[in-house]
């Protein structure tokens, strides 16, 4: 129970949140989504980690290590702070101003990689940079999620998650393409930038740089700042693990829903992150598509992503989150199942020759289409339990969950690959962590039927 002097607050429902939102605003806060893109695909995704693991820096096998430890210190540095970094960006009516703090330092960071030269001894200030961008981003976005709440009202939460969710793979999309064709395929890049000394790459990340700083200003104009907790803002630091231990008891006591959809989508994300981490591998490892096919199905999948969360976004506002991410993830079920049974093999399809890569454009695309709306109704499944006032502490810990459990979905991947020695064989590997993410979100309530939280102010 928590006690009368301990101010409980209980999280927002249809009385508490704003009766109407202006789409500027809306716009706003999603453009922040696209902006962060440059980063997420354009730096750890498809061009400068593939150019920090070339032979340039001592070897694929070496730098991959590297890079892979990195970004695993990074993730621990985020699990253990994320939690605490949101609740005293709550606590200090701090939101937005955080948001903007960890945004500038992801530019800082993203721009000074011009700085990594194509040589083995620049090895770990690339992946220093990488890692830190990647703390970073995990901060800021702990209060962007956490500002849905404050940009949508209880009819709309799904279609705006939605919507930013599509901001993203579309900015993704955008940015990826004029990298292409600004920096990357010609001879003599914008600004004329060639490839001599990775030039072309290194501008690469001035560009990202930019881009994100641009989209991410309209936020910091737009979107409101939350009040201040004075009993809350009042208390240090390591203090502020024993007021975040205290909260997740009274979490548990009082909405033990909220605690078992932080664990159940912890391990469903992970599985849903895989789908993107692995897809470009198994299309170039198991069905031999060029690095060119591999980025032209990217842009066609983030496309089909994008879609895929804004349809979800309006179903979840109205048949619910949970039967989102329940339908999608069967869906991401049986697309993966039937990419790992046909495989790379020229198949008899019901009276039609049907190729190995007629199965991965379908079917990938397909898995596509589900990773969307699975994620952004996550996100707004978490929003409608979310305690008002503390909405960044709570996506903290979701973020906390998520790295928690990341080791699982690569694993799982590389053991059935070992255990039936192909690659192909890596999919039942993440079909096998979104299954069990399935079973373990089945007996969570949804939002609508679950008890609201009540937490302790300080």
């Amino acid at each position: 129970m928590v006690s009368k002097t301990e101010h409980p607050r209980v999280s927002s429902g249809p009385g508490t949140a704003r009766p109407h939102v202006r789409k500027r605003v809306i716009l706003a806060w999603a453009s922040w989504d696209w902006g962060s893109a440059a980063f997420n695909a354009v730096m750890t995704t498809f061009v400068f980690t593939v150019y920090l693991t070339s032979e340039s820096f001592g070897g694929e096998a070496h730098a991959s290590s590297v890079l892979g430890y990195g970004i695993a210190l990074a993730g621990l540095v985020v699990a253990v702070l994320a939690p605490v970094v949101g609740q005293r960006s709550d606590a200090g009516g701090r939101r937005k101003t955080w948001l903007g703090v960890n945004t500038a330092l992801i530019c800082i960071v993203t721009a000074l990689c011009f700085f990594v030269f194509p040589s083995p001894e620049f090895l770990l200030l690339g992946v220093g940079l990488i890692a830190l961008g990647n703390v970073f981003s995990e901060f800021a976005g702990v209060n962007y999620n956490a500002m849905l709440s404050q940009i949508s009202t209880p009819a709309t939460i799904g279609r705006v998650s939605g919507f930013g969710w599509g901001m993203g793979y579309v900015g993704g999309i955008a940015a990826l393409a004029l990298v292409l064709v600004g920096f990357i395929n010609p001879d003599v890049g914008w600004f004329g930038v060639t490839s001599e000394n990775g030039l072309n790459i290194r501008a690469v990340a001035v560009f990202a740089a930019v881009w994100l700083a641009v989209f991410a200003l309209p936020v910091m104009f737009a979107v409101p700042e939350v009040p201040r907790q004075e009993r809350a803002a009042g208390i240090g630091f390591i203090a502020s693990y024993g007021l975040l231990f205290r909260r997740i008891k009274a979490i548990f006591k009082t909405s033990p829903h909220t605690i078992w959809f932080l664990l159940a989508s912890a391990v469903f994300r992970d599985g849903l992150a895989a789908v993107f981490t692995f897809g470009g591998v198994i299309a170039s490892g198991t069905f031999g598509w060029l690095l060119s096919e591999v980025i032209i199905f990217a842009i066609f999948g983030n496309v089909v992503a994008a879609v895929g969360a804004i349809i979800g976004g309006f179903l979840d506002d109205r048949v619910g989150p949970k039967n989102v991410i329940v339908f999608s993830l069967v869906g991401l079920l049986v697309s993966g199942g039937v990419i790992a049974v046909l495989g790379p093999d020229d198949v008899d399809l019901l009276g039609m020759q049907w190729s190995g890569d007629t199965t991965f454009w379908v079917f990938g695309l397909l898995l596509c289409l589900f990773v969307g709306p699975a994620q952004s109704a996550s996100r707004a499944f978490l929003a409608r339990l979310a305690p008002a006032g503390d909405e960044a502490e709570l996506f903290g810990l979701y973020a906390t969950t998520g790295r928690a459990v990341s080791f699982l979905a690569p694993a799982l991947f590389a053991a059935f690959i070992g255990i039936f020695g192909a690659q192909r064989y890596g999919i039942i590997g993440i079909l096998l962590v979104l299954f069990l993410g399935l079973l373990a979100l089945l007996p969570v309530r949804s939002p609508e039927k679950a008890p609201r939280a009540v937490v302790p102010e300080a």
